[in-house]
């Protein structure tokens, strides 16, 4: 027999609902500004934002947790799994689309002219190897590997590898939070931080369920 999704599933999918609408409504808030405004009253960010940087670099490291996550419910028939995997892969290619449509409002380039991470002081990190441009991202290797799984062992993988993905990707929410200029772009950022760590703790729970660890 399925499992029946938890109640707790069923409450932080709930939660990412919830801020895929809030969102929606950021967009709408972005897009609403006069002209290239950034945000109302101000010029647009510059090529070299941190607004701008972020923008870029989420939008690469949310595309590799939509790939990531549909790898995985092609591979396990749990549910639970399956609803998180999806939950990640909507929530994060809808805020990918905003960030690059926040590029597109502001007439900038969606190809980083410089090092990943760069617009958070992190341009001088070793380039990343096998596919792996920032801090969680999983290599080529990784990512192949685990399309080669099945069942409980692509579970455990992909919940590892997500993990380790959203540590990296809330670091980076939080330098936007830090260093980034216009409004809704931050509380976007901070949004990304709440829901982000709720899930990591919800993995947590799904990996030792499977008698493994992060």
């Amino acid at each position: 027999m399925r499992r029946a999704p938890s109640r707790r599933t069923g409450w932080i999918v709930g939660g990412v609902v919830a801020a895929v609408v809030a969102a929606g409504g950021i967009t709408a808030a972005v897009a609403s500004t006069d002209g290239s405004s950034g945000t109302s009253g101000t010029s647009a960010p510059s090529t070299k934002s941190a607004d701008a940087g972020f923008a870029r670099d989420m939008a690469t490291h949310h595309q590799q947790a939509v790939e990531m996550s549909y790898i995985v419910r092609d591979r396990t028939k749990d549910e639970e799994i399956r609803r998180l995997a999806y939950d990640i892969a909507q929530t994060q290619a809808n805020q990918r689309g905003m960030l690059l449509g926040w590029l597109d409002l502001w007439e900038l380039p969606k190809v980083p002219e410089g090092a990943p991470m760069e617009w958070m002081g992190m341009g001088d990190l070793p380039p990343g190897k096998d596919g792996a441009l920032m801090p969680g991202m999983a290599t080529h290797t990784e990512l192949k590997d685990l399309g080669k799984l099945s069942g409980r062992a692509a579970e455990v993988r992909y919940l590892q590898l997500m993990i380790k993905h959203h540590k990296g990707g809330i670091h980076m929410a939080e330098g936007c939070v830090d260093r980034c200029e216009v409004t809704v772009e931050r509380r976007l950022a901070q949004g990304m931080v709440d829901s982000q760590e709720s899930e990591i703790e919800l993995m947590v729970d799904l990996l030792k369920a499977r008698g493994a660890k992060p």
